[in-house]
């Protein structure tokens, strides 16, 4: 698959860190559910160039990421190639492998055809652990909604425990276009 060039989206992260941007929220929001670095293992789902998987491993964390898009893999892998980086599509994924978190940052869900996130969020939360979490944020209000998303992840056994308005755990508001929702197993 290719429609991004991952050189280009990752320029977009770059610059905004050049100025003073925080960019790693997502990465500070799954630490904090992740209690003993090198420990526990995290799958980066729709990684992108692997922003948030190589700041996790920055911090002592094994991170897998996974993306459908060869331009944003290579980037991943000419970013961090010690990194395990799989080119593969989320729907239908299936590693035989079980991680602590899983996260879906960037509006993951957006990125799927229409009338498939069903499928996105069942093999995405396959992979989550005993006691393990599915983390996704993404906006609302754009052809899928929280409630459908909080029903396929009820379907895979998955019930939810935190929803935040941001990576920065903004309390979370009915009518807000943003949201970051914990689902545990």
């Amino acid at each position: 698959m290719s429609g991004f060039d991952g050189t280009e989206y990752q320029a977009r992260f770059d610059a905004l860190a050049e100025r003073g941007v925080d960019v790693h929220g997502e990465a500070t929001f799954v630490r904090s559910l992740v209690p003993a670095p090198g420990m526990h293992c995290v799958l980066d789902a729709g990684c992108g160039t692997g922003r948030v998987a190589i700041e996790l491993a920055h911090h002592g964390i094994t991170t897998v990421g996974v993306d459908a898009d060869a331009s944003m893999v290579a980037e991943a892998r000419r970013r961090a190639p010690g990194l395990e980086w799989l080119e593969a599509d989320l729907i239908g994924l299936a590693l035989e492998r079980a991680f602590d978190v899983v996260v879906l940052a960037g509006n993951v869900p957006l990125f799927t055809p229409p009338g498939t996130q069903h499928a996105l969020v069942t093999a995405c939360a396959a992979h989550v652990a005993r006691g393990g979490a599915l983390v996704s944020g993404f906006q609302l209000g754009r052809g899928y909604d929280i409630v459908e998303y909080d029903a396929s992840c009820d379907a895979a056994g998955l019930h939810l425990v935190e929803r935040w308005s941001t990576w920065d755990r903004e309390p979370f508001s009915a009518g807000g276009d943003y949201a970051v929702s914990v689902h545990r197993r």
